[in-house]
């Protein structure tokens, strides 16, 4: 698969002294489905925040298909779309359809060509037919699809979902796990950060782990032994596994670690 990320060396410290992240090599290819993952304060949501340019590396560096990021920022955010934990931080528009038309309406398209993409992403995310709602009315997951919207409208080939599943009830994790099941099945390149993996690794082709700034774990998560999330202060996907999260059709075969 093309390669779409190259991290070299990268480390962040803040200003305090403490190591956010230290020296991490990674590659993201075309096409991958990577779930992120960490306890808090591991370095996995500033991990995402580098590889759209939000953050500047103390050291290291990052390509984005080539070229480095800190040179292509602009070039980057419009190739890869950024959800972020704090949904209403990402909510502009004074209405739904507003909301979703902002990014579009950046890229210098015609008003036609926006209302499609405008009407698309509201129906990829079940939001049709609140186009002149105000945001303030949407619920926590309804705003969270909302934010997702916003983001598809751009037509990224790569999302990164920071903690998309926080403080959403049972239905709207459902429909963020649809959401994603669906941009899988596009071949979009997705990245989820998250500390709740037991809700999203059955579509994960890899996981990643961080602690403490560090890459402590890279590859499929049928890899992943349990002592390894133990050893890192994660929770195991394996137990409590729920297959009712996942409605049908979304997601085919076993539990990670199944024959």
């Amino acid at each position: 698969m093309p390669e779409l990320f190259r991290v070299f060396a990268l480390s962040h410290r803040f200003r305090n002294g403490r190591d956010a992240l230290k020296d991490i090599d990674l590659t993201i290819n075309d096409g991958e489905f990577i779930v992120v993952a960490g306890r808090n304060g591991s370095g996995k949501t500033l991990l995402g925040r580098h590889l759209v340019g939000l953050s500047v590396p103390t050291s290291g560096r990052i390509l984005f298909r080539g070229a480095d990021v800190k040179n292509s920022v602009k070039a980057v955010r419009q190739a890869v779309g950024f959800v972020f934990q704090d949904t209403d931080s990402q909510i502009l528009g004074q209405i739904v359809a507003e909301d979703v038309a902002f990014g579009p309406s950046n890229l210098g398209l015609s008003p036609g060509e926006i209302r499609e993409r405008t009407e698309e992403a509201l129906s990829l995310v079940k939001l049709s037919g609140t186009e002149n709602r105000r945001p303030e009315t949407l619920s926590g997951g309804e705003k969270r699809r909302l934010s997702i919207a916003g983001v598809l409208a751009m037509s990224p080939g790569c999302i990164i979902l920071d903690e998309p599943f926080a403080n959403l009830d049972f239905e709207s994790v459902q429909d963020i796990v649809r959401i994603c099941g669906n941009l899988k099945e596009s071949g979009a390149t997705i990245i989820i950060v998250t500390h709740e993996m037991e809700k999203i690794l059955l579509l994960a082709d890899r996981l990643i782990i961080l602690d403490k700034g560090e890459k402590c774990f890279d590859g499929p998560p049928s890899s992943a032994e349990p002592e390894i999330f133990a050893e890192h202060g994660l929770a195991c996907p394996y137990e409590g596994y729920f297959p009712w999260i996942y409605p049908r059709g979304i997601v085919a075969g076993n539990k990670p670690g199944e024959e």
